[in-house]
Protein backbone atom coordinates (compact mmCIF):
# COMPACT_ATOMS: atom_id res chain seq x y z
CA UNK A 1 0.00 0.00 0.00
CA UNK A 2 0.91 3.78 -0.44
CA UNK A 3 -0.30 6.91 0.67
CA UNK A 4 -1.89 9.17 -1.70
CA UNK A 5 -0.19 12.33 -1.04
CA UNK A 6 -3.26 14.62 -2.05
CA UNK A 7 -5.48 12.88 -0.10
CA UNK A 8 -3.79 10.80 2.58
CA UNK A 9 -5.39 8.07 1.96
CA UNK A 10 -4.22 4.49 1.33
CA UNK A 11 -3.70 3.33 -2.13
CA UNK A 12 -2.76 -0.26 -3.53
CA UNK A 13 0.50 -0.46 -5.13
CA UNK A 14 1.10 -2.39 -8.45
CA UNK A 15 1.35 -5.33 -8.84
CA UNK A 16 5.04 -5.70 -9.67
CA UNK A 17 5.97 -2.97 -6.97
CA UNK A 18 7.17 -4.16 -3.57
CA UNK A 19 8.81 -7.30 -5.29
CA UNK A 20 12.57 -6.67 -4.61
CA UNK A 21 14.29 -8.06 -1.98
CA UNK A 22 16.02 -4.81 -0.99
CA UNK A 23 12.70 -3.36 0.01
CA UNK A 24 11.86 -3.37 3.62
CA UNK A 25 8.53 -4.40 4.73
CA UNK A 26 5.99 -1.34 6.34
CA UNK A 27 7.05 -1.60 9.78
CA UNK A 28 10.85 -1.59 9.79
CA UNK A 29 11.22 0.74 6.71
CA UNK A 30 12.05 3.40 9.49
CA UNK A 31 14.38 1.39 11.47
CA UNK A 32 16.31 0.31 7.91
CA UNK A 33 16.70 4.35 7.72
CA UNK A 34 17.65 4.74 11.07
CA UNK A 35 20.53 2.29 10.20
CA UNK A 36 21.58 3.91 7.76
CA UNK A 37 22.00 7.44 9.30
CA UNK A 38 23.40 5.70 12.47
CA UNK A 39 25.83 3.32 10.56
CA UNK A 40 27.18 7.19 8.76
CA UNK A 41 27.48 8.74 11.81
CA UNK A 42 25.14 11.32 11.19
CA UNK A 43 23.73 11.43 14.89
CA UNK A 44 27.43 11.90 16.58
CA UNK A 45 27.82 15.18 18.27
CA UNK A 46 29.35 18.04 16.59
CA UNK A 47 30.76 19.75 19.33
CA UNK A 48 33.25 21.88 17.25
CA UNK A 49 30.48 23.03 15.06
CA UNK A 50 28.20 24.72 18.14
CA UNK A 51 31.21 26.23 20.07
CA UNK A 52 31.97 27.92 16.89
CA UNK A 53 28.49 28.88 15.85
CA UNK A 54 28.00 29.98 19.73
CA UNK A 55 30.56 32.10 20.28
CA UNK A 56 29.97 33.59 16.72
CA UNK A 57 26.64 34.36 17.48
CA UNK A 58 27.39 35.45 21.36
CA UNK A 59 30.09 37.82 19.76
CA UNK A 60 26.68 39.28 17.43
CA UNK A 61 24.88 39.22 20.27
CA UNK A 62 27.41 41.60 22.48
CA UNK A 63 28.52 43.64 19.35
CA UNK A 64 24.84 45.04 18.69
CA UNK A 65 24.26 45.96 22.23
CA UNK A 66 27.81 47.67 22.36
CA UNK A 67 26.39 49.35 19.16
CA UNK A 68 23.39 50.13 20.60
CA UNK A 69 25.66 52.27 23.44
CA UNK A 70 27.60 53.76 21.67
CA UNK A 71 25.28 55.32 18.94
CA UNK A 72 23.03 56.96 21.69
CA UNK A 73 20.10 58.85 21.07
CA UNK A 74 20.18 58.45 17.31
CA UNK A 75 17.58 57.72 14.47
CA UNK A 76 20.24 55.36 13.32
CA UNK A 77 19.48 52.94 16.19
CA UNK A 78 16.74 51.43 13.65
CA UNK A 79 20.00 49.89 11.80
CA UNK A 80 20.78 47.99 14.82
CA UNK A 81 17.41 47.10 15.88
CA UNK A 82 17.53 45.28 12.47
CA UNK A 83 20.53 43.63 13.12
CA UNK A 84 19.56 42.18 16.59
CA UNK A 85 16.46 40.93 14.85
CA UNK A 86 18.55 38.60 12.69
CA UNK A 87 20.86 37.92 15.83
CA UNK A 88 17.79 37.08 18.09
CA UNK A 89 16.78 34.89 15.34
CA UNK A 90 20.04 33.29 15.40
CA UNK A 91 19.95 32.41 19.00
CA UNK A 92 16.46 31.12 18.87
CA UNK A 93 17.84 28.58 16.18
CA UNK A 94 20.54 27.51 18.47
CA UNK A 95 17.72 27.41 21.50
CA UNK A 96 15.87 25.38 19.46
CA UNK A 97 18.77 22.93 18.52
CA UNK A 98 19.63 23.01 22.39
CA UNK A 99 15.53 21.91 22.83
CA UNK A 100 15.78 18.87 20.56
CA UNK A 101 19.25 17.51 22.36
CA UNK A 102 21.68 18.59 19.67
CA UNK A 103 24.20 19.99 21.08
CA UNK A 104 25.12 18.02 23.71
CA UNK A 105 24.92 13.79 24.69
CA UNK A 106 22.71 15.14 27.93
CA UNK A 107 19.79 16.00 28.78
CA UNK A 108 20.73 18.58 31.85
CA UNK A 109 23.60 20.51 29.52
CA UNK A 110 20.93 21.29 26.01
CA UNK A 111 18.34 21.81 29.02
CA UNK A 112 20.81 24.97 30.24
CA UNK A 113 21.65 26.16 27.72
CA UNK A 114 18.70 26.59 25.88
CA UNK A 115 17.59 28.52 29.08
CA UNK A 116 20.27 30.84 28.80
CA UNK A 117 19.73 31.32 25.09
CA UNK A 118 15.95 31.43 25.21
CA UNK A 119 14.81 33.19 28.58
CA UNK A 120 17.68 35.03 29.26
CA UNK A 121 18.61 35.92 26.03
CA UNK A 122 15.75 36.58 24.10
CA UNK A 123 12.86 36.12 26.22
CA UNK A 124 11.48 32.98 25.61
CA UNK A 125 10.52 30.01 27.46
CA UNK A 126 12.82 27.30 26.76
CA UNK A 127 10.18 25.06 28.27
CA UNK A 128 6.93 26.23 27.56
CA UNK A 129 8.81 26.04 23.46
CA UNK A 130 10.01 22.06 24.00
CA UNK A 131 6.42 20.64 25.40
CA UNK A 132 4.71 23.36 22.44
CA UNK A 133 7.46 22.21 19.84
CA UNK A 134 7.42 18.30 20.64
CA UNK A 135 3.63 17.98 20.14
CA UNK A 136 4.30 19.68 16.54
CA UNK A 137 6.95 16.75 15.94
CA UNK A 138 4.92 13.97 17.07
CA UNK A 139 1.90 14.80 15.14
CA UNK A 140 2.66 17.83 12.39
CA UNK A 141 0.01 18.38 10.38
CA UNK A 142 -2.59 17.10 11.86
CA UNK A 143 -5.89 18.43 13.29
CA UNK A 144 -6.33 18.53 16.69
CA UNK A 145 -2.95 17.34 17.76
CA UNK A 146 -0.11 19.88 16.03
CA UNK A 147 -0.18 23.41 18.14
CA UNK A 148 0.53 24.55 14.96
CA UNK A 149 -2.25 24.32 12.71
CA UNK A 150 -4.72 25.10 15.60
CA UNK A 151 -3.89 28.93 15.91
CA UNK A 152 -4.90 31.64 14.49
CA UNK A 153 -4.78 30.65 11.03
CA UNK A 154 -6.64 27.77 8.92
CA UNK A 155 -4.72 24.79 7.41
CA UNK A 156 -7.65 22.87 6.14
CA UNK A 157 -11.42 23.04 4.72
CA UNK A 158 -12.88 21.99 8.18
CA UNK A 159 -11.35 24.57 10.12
CA UNK A 160 -12.17 27.52 7.52
CA UNK A 161 -15.71 26.92 7.45
CA UNK A 162 -16.24 26.36 11.55
CA UNK A 163 -14.97 29.78 12.05
CA UNK A 164 -16.64 32.27 13.57
CA UNK A 165 -16.98 36.21 14.73
CA UNK A 166 -13.48 37.31 14.06
CA UNK A 167 -11.54 34.67 13.28
CA UNK A 168 -13.56 34.17 10.26
CA UNK A 169 -12.55 37.19 9.02
CA UNK A 170 -8.55 36.31 9.64
CA UNK A 171 -9.36 32.86 8.12
CA UNK A 172 -11.06 34.66 5.04
CA UNK A 173 -8.38 36.77 3.92
CA UNK A 174 -5.55 35.10 5.75
CA UNK A 175 -3.44 34.49 2.84
CA UNK A 176 -3.13 38.37 2.46
CA UNK A 177 -3.08 38.75 6.10
CA UNK A 178 -0.15 35.98 7.01
CA UNK A 179 3.04 38.35 6.28
CA UNK A 180 1.55 41.24 8.68
CA UNK A 181 0.79 39.06 11.22
CA UNK A 182 4.25 37.77 11.69
CA UNK A 183 5.17 41.22 12.92
CA UNK A 184 3.24 40.31 15.99
CA UNK A 185 4.95 36.89 16.29
CA UNK A 186 7.55 37.92 18.78
CA UNK A 187 5.12 39.23 21.41
CA UNK A 188 2.84 36.09 20.61
CA UNK A 189 6.09 34.11 21.61
CA UNK A 190 7.07 36.38 25.01
CA UNK A 191 3.10 35.85 25.89
CA UNK A 192 2.99 32.66 25.68
CA UNK A 193 6.26 32.17 27.34
CA UNK A 194 5.37 34.28 30.04
CA UNK A 195 1.73 32.56 30.62
CA UNK A 196 3.17 28.75 30.37
CA UNK A 197 6.02 29.90 33.82
CA UNK A 198 2.61 31.61 35.32
CA UNK A 199 0.40 28.28 34.58
CA UNK A 200 2.07 25.59 33.27
CA UNK A 201 3.82 22.86 35.46
CA UNK A 202 7.45 23.07 33.48
CA UNK A 203 10.10 22.25 35.23
CA UNK A 204 12.74 24.73 36.97
CA UNK A 205 9.67 27.14 36.48
CA UNK A 206 11.27 29.25 38.91
CA UNK A 207 14.63 29.75 37.48
CA UNK A 208 12.61 30.06 34.07
CA UNK A 209 10.28 33.27 35.15
CA UNK A 210 13.30 34.40 37.12
CA UNK A 211 15.66 34.49 33.62
CA UNK A 212 12.59 35.63 31.96
CA UNK A 213 12.36 38.92 34.26
CA UNK A 214 16.13 39.08 33.66
CA UNK A 215 15.73 39.74 30.20
CA UNK A 216 12.57 41.95 29.88
CA UNK A 217 14.38 44.33 32.80
CA UNK A 218 17.85 44.45 31.01
CA UNK A 219 16.24 44.67 27.75
CA UNK A 220 13.93 47.57 28.79
CA UNK A 221 16.48 49.43 30.97
CA UNK A 222 19.01 49.57 28.38
CA UNK A 223 16.51 51.07 25.60
CA UNK A 224 14.87 53.48 28.14
CA UNK A 225 18.29 54.71 29.60
CA UNK A 226 19.78 55.35 26.26
CA UNK A 227 16.77 56.33 23.87
CA UNK A 228 13.92 59.18 25.17
CA UNK A 229 10.37 57.24 24.97
CA UNK A 230 9.02 58.15 21.58
CA UNK A 231 12.57 56.73 19.87
CA UNK A 232 12.46 53.65 22.18
CA UNK A 233 9.10 52.50 21.83
CA UNK A 234 10.10 52.76 17.89
CA UNK A 235 13.39 50.85 18.03
CA UNK A 236 11.25 48.03 20.10
CA UNK A 237 8.67 47.92 17.61
CA UNK A 238 11.03 47.81 15.14
CA UNK A 239 13.64 45.26 16.35
CA UNK A 240 10.58 43.17 18.10
CA UNK A 241 8.42 43.23 14.46
CA UNK A 242 11.26 42.03 12.36
CA UNK A 243 12.36 39.43 14.85
CA UNK A 244 9.15 37.54 15.05
CA UNK A 245 8.69 38.49 11.17
CA UNK A 246 12.29 36.69 10.43
CA UNK A 247 11.05 33.62 12.79
CA UNK A 248 8.21 33.58 11.14
CA UNK A 249 9.37 33.58 7.39
CA UNK A 250 11.53 30.77 8.44
CA UNK A 251 8.27 28.40 9.72
CA UNK A 252 6.37 29.16 6.93
CA UNK A 253 8.08 27.28 3.93
CA UNK A 254 8.40 23.93 6.17
CA UNK A 255 4.62 22.55 6.24
CA UNK A 256 1.88 25.19 4.98
CA UNK A 257 0.48 23.90 2.31
CA UNK A 258 1.60 20.27 2.91
CA UNK A 259 -0.64 17.48 3.33
CA UNK A 260 -2.78 18.17 6.54
CA UNK A 261 -3.79 14.85 8.23
CA UNK A 262 -7.05 14.42 10.09
CA UNK A 263 -7.41 13.66 13.32
CA UNK A 264 -6.33 10.03 14.60
CA UNK A 265 -4.72 9.64 11.37
CA UNK A 266 -3.09 6.01 11.65
CA UNK A 267 -0.54 7.13 8.96
CA UNK A 268 2.99 5.57 10.32
CA UNK A 269 5.90 7.40 11.42
CA UNK A 270 7.78 7.48 8.20
CA UNK A 271 5.32 9.11 5.76
CA UNK A 272 3.75 11.17 8.59
CA UNK A 273 6.74 13.14 8.61
CA UNK A 274 8.00 13.25 4.73
CA UNK A 275 4.41 14.04 3.01
CA UNK A 276 3.68 16.82 5.56
CA UNK A 277 7.06 18.43 5.45
CA UNK A 278 9.11 20.40 2.81
CA UNK A 279 12.64 21.04 2.11
CA UNK A 280 14.16 24.23 0.71
CA UNK A 281 16.99 23.96 -1.82
CA UNK A 282 19.29 26.47 -1.34
CA UNK A 283 23.70 26.79 -0.39
CA UNK A 284 25.03 27.61 2.68
CA UNK A 285 23.64 31.30 2.79
CA UNK A 286 20.41 29.71 2.89
CA UNK A 287 21.17 27.14 5.44
CA UNK A 288 22.35 29.71 7.94
CA UNK A 289 19.33 31.99 7.35
CA UNK A 290 17.21 29.19 7.85
CA UNK A 291 18.74 27.77 10.98
CA UNK A 292 19.03 24.52 9.51
CA UNK A 293 14.92 24.25 9.11
CA UNK A 294 15.50 23.46 5.07
CA UNK A 295 16.15 19.96 5.79
CA UNK A 296 12.66 19.97 6.84
CA UNK A 297 12.40 16.33 6.32
CA UNK A 298 15.39 15.03 7.80
CA UNK A 299 15.07 17.22 10.91
CA UNK A 300 11.68 15.81 11.24
CA UNK A 301 12.83 12.04 10.42
CA UNK A 302 15.71 12.50 13.37
CA UNK A 303 14.83 15.48 15.63
CA UNK A 304 18.42 14.93 17.39
CA UNK A 305 20.17 14.92 14.79
CA UNK A 306 23.23 17.94 14.87
CA UNK A 307 22.54 20.61 12.44
CA UNK A 308 25.51 20.08 9.90
CA UNK A 309 24.77 17.17 9.38
CA UNK A 310 21.20 17.49 7.89
CA UNK A 311 22.58 18.72 4.61
CA UNK A 312 24.62 15.19 4.67
CA UNK A 313 21.55 12.92 5.78
CA UNK A 314 19.55 14.89 2.76
CA UNK A 315 20.91 12.58 -0.07
CA UNK A 316 20.40 9.47 1.93
CA UNK A 317 17.46 10.11 2.88
CA UNK A 318 15.97 11.31 -0.82
CA UNK A 319 17.04 8.05 -2.47
CA UNK A 320 15.41 5.87 0.70
CA UNK A 321 11.82 7.63 -0.39
CA UNK A 322 12.81 6.97 -4.10
CA UNK A 323 13.22 2.99 -3.08
CA UNK A 324 9.64 3.56 -1.13
CA UNK A 325 8.27 5.23 -4.47
CA UNK A 326 7.14 8.27 -1.43
CA UNK A 327 7.23 11.65 -2.44
CA UNK A 328 10.14 13.88 -1.40
CA UNK A 329 9.13 17.70 -1.37
CA UNK A 330 12.02 20.41 -2.03
CA UNK A 331 11.37 23.31 -3.89
CA UNK A 332 13.11 26.91 -3.62
CA UNK A 333 12.42 29.77 -0.72
CA UNK A 334 10.26 32.05 -2.88
CA UNK A 335 8.54 28.77 -4.66
CA UNK A 336 7.36 27.90 -0.61
CA UNK A 337 6.20 30.55 0.24
CA UNK A 338 4.22 30.85 -2.73
CA UNK A 339 2.63 27.13 -2.09
CA UNK A 340 2.30 28.19 1.23
CA UNK A 341 0.52 31.20 0.00
CA UNK A 342 -1.59 29.40 -2.42
CA UNK A 343 -2.80 26.76 0.36
CA UNK A 344 -3.74 29.72 2.58
CA UNK A 345 -6.45 31.24 -0.24
CA UNK A 346 -7.37 27.91 -1.03
CA UNK A 347 -8.17 27.05 2.36
CA UNK A 348 -9.79 30.72 3.25
CA UNK A 349 -12.05 30.83 0.44
CA UNK A 350 -14.06 28.19 2.11
CA UNK A 351 -14.56 30.45 5.11
CA UNK A 352 -15.97 33.34 2.67
CA UNK A 353 -19.77 33.27 2.95
CA UNK A 354 -22.04 33.36 -0.41
CA UNK A 355 -22.48 36.05 -2.87
CA UNK A 356 -25.66 37.74 -1.93
CA UNK A 357 -26.73 36.53 -5.57
CA UNK A 358 -26.00 33.14 -4.84
CA UNK A 359 -27.66 32.95 -0.85
CA UNK A 360 -30.79 34.66 -2.11
CA UNK A 361 -31.53 32.12 -4.69
CA UNK A 362 -30.64 29.50 -2.14
CA UNK A 363 -33.01 30.97 0.29
CA UNK A 364 -35.94 31.11 -1.82
CA UNK A 365 -35.08 27.40 -3.05
CA UNK A 366 -35.12 26.32 0.55
CA UNK A 367 -38.28 28.18 1.15
CA UNK A 368 -39.93 26.78 -2.54
CA UNK A 369 -39.07 23.18 -1.02
CA UNK A 370 -40.92 24.09 2.76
Amino acid sequence: MLIDSSTGRMVARSATAGTSGDRPARGSEYAVLLRRVRHAGLLDRQSRYYLWKSAVTVGAYVAGWAAFLVIGNSWWQLGVAAFLAVVFAQIAFLGHDAGHRQIFAGRRANYWYGVIAGNLGIGVSIGWWVSNHNRHHAHPNTEGSDPDVMGVLAHSGDRARTGRGFRRVIFRYQAWLFFPMLLLEAGSLHFASVRAVLRWKIPHRGWEAALLAAHAAGYLAAVLLVLPPGKAVVFIAVQQGLFGFYMGCTFAPNHKGMEVLAEGSSVDFLRRQVLTSRNVRGGRLVDAALGGLNYQIEHHLFPSMPRPNLRRAKPMVEQFCVELELPYCETSLLDSYRRALHHLDTVGRLARPLPAAVAGSAAAEQRRGG
